[in-house]
């Protein structure tokens, strides 16, 4: 199993009182826990800047424990983002095989990026650079990246889709399309992270995409 299948799969049950105790995680699995502690710790509404300290204190080791296993705090969310990066456009790609319409491609993979984050809101926070405002520059690039792919994506769908109906410029109709569903997805997880999460991202969705498509 990979950590990222872990990271996402719940918590493992406490070991039968009658097996031995044992005294050390397996490999890898104290990574995974440290990147679910951080996740959930970015889960707190109005959360200020996480420290290592603060991680540690919660998973109840040293700072130095933490530092076995990554080198800085930003490979901590580095973690995190290929999480992102991997559940994402795995379910990216399933979209794109199963779906022949492009412009029920673009629809569901709005709709997909904003359930995960609704499910997900300390990566949401991640998404929408919230949680790195303070942290590694080259953070929010690599989250920029991510967002550069999804509009890539939307707009080979559309540009398919524009095809179909007839377009006279099929090329400029899908990027203006992609382009505005990208920004549309961005503000619905910035205002549901800044919002304390109250704000759903996927608050009347099916007829938002409806008048964008």
């Amino acid at each position: 199993m990979s950590e990222t299948e872990t990271l996402s799969s719940p918590a493992p049950e406490l070991p039968d009182a009658a097996a031995p105790a044992r005294k050390r995680p397996r490999p890898g699995e104290r990574r995974v826990q440290i990147l679910q502690a951080l996740a959930t710790m970015l889960e707190q509404p109005g959360a200020e800047r996480i420290t290592t300290a603060a991680l540690a204190a919660r998973l109840e080791v040293s700072e130095a424990a933490l530092y076995r296993h990554f080198a800085s705090k930003a490979q901590m969310f580095e973690g995190l983002i290929e999480f992102i990066e991997q559940s994402v456009f795995g379910l990216v790609n399933q979209i794109a095989e199963r779906e022949p319409s492009g412009a029920a491609q673009a629809a569901r993979l709005i709709a997909m990026l904003l359930q995960f984050g609704e499910k997900n809101p300390g990566m949401a926070r991640v998404m929408v650079g919230d949680a790195l405002v303070f942290e590694n520059e080259r953070l929010q690039q690599r989250m920029n990246q991510f967002f550069d792919k999804i509009e890539a994506a939307l707009r080979q769908a559309l540009r398919q889709a524009a095809d179909a109906g007839g377009s006279a410029t099929p090329s400029v109709d899908a990027q203006v399309q992609a382009s505005l569903l990208t920004a549309f997805a961005v503000g619905r997880l910035q205002r549901f992270a800044r919002s304390g999460f109250r704000r759903l991202p996927t608050e009347h969705l099916d007829e938002s995409l409806a008048r964008m498509l």
